[in-house]
């Protein structure tokens, strides 16, 4: 008798786990990354990023080498090493009075970010509330002695 109500839970409970693991319509791949590693935490892979895009986005099938060469080899470290708050909303830390003039210092990114601006379906790319952190490439560099 308990195992009808225990296939019964865990079937809710699936169902549930895939409507929060589902991309929001339009939501852009960082905002995606943002709303579930904080509610499931990083399992140490791309398995998010993966998720995004089987869903959304499934002709970007280079996005995790793309993510893990530019520094992302999990989907934490997508939101730590590829991708930052848009410049427009991070805060200042303090403001400090020179010469009569406010400058702004220690600036820091936004404690929690806004709904998604939102991006075309099929996209990998970041909405307006992101940036991508330009990473040094060793393709094309040039350098050393000639």
């Amino acid at each position: 008798m308990d195992e009808p109500i225990t296939a019964e839970a865990e079937s809710y409970v699936r169902e549930l786990a895939e409507l929060w693991l589902a991309p929001h319509e339009q939501e852009c791949l960082s905002c995606y990354l943002d709303r579930v590693v904080a509610v499931f935490g990083c399992q140490g892979d791309l398995r998010f990023a993966g998720r995004y895009r089987d869903l959304a986005a499934p002709r970007a099938t280079a996005l995790e080498r793309r993510l893990s060469d530019s520094g992302g080899r999990c989907d934490c470290e997508v939101l730590m090493n590829t991708m930052q708050p848009a410049w427009h909303l991070w805060k200042p830390r303090r403001t400090e009075v020179v010469d009569g003039w406010a400058t702004e210092l220690d600036a820091e990114p936004p404690d929690e970010m806004p709904h998604c601006t939102g991006v075309r379906r099929g996209s990998t790319q970041p909405c307006r509330n992101w940036h991508s952190m330009l990473r040094p490439s060793s393709r094309g560099r040039r350098g050393g002695s000639r």
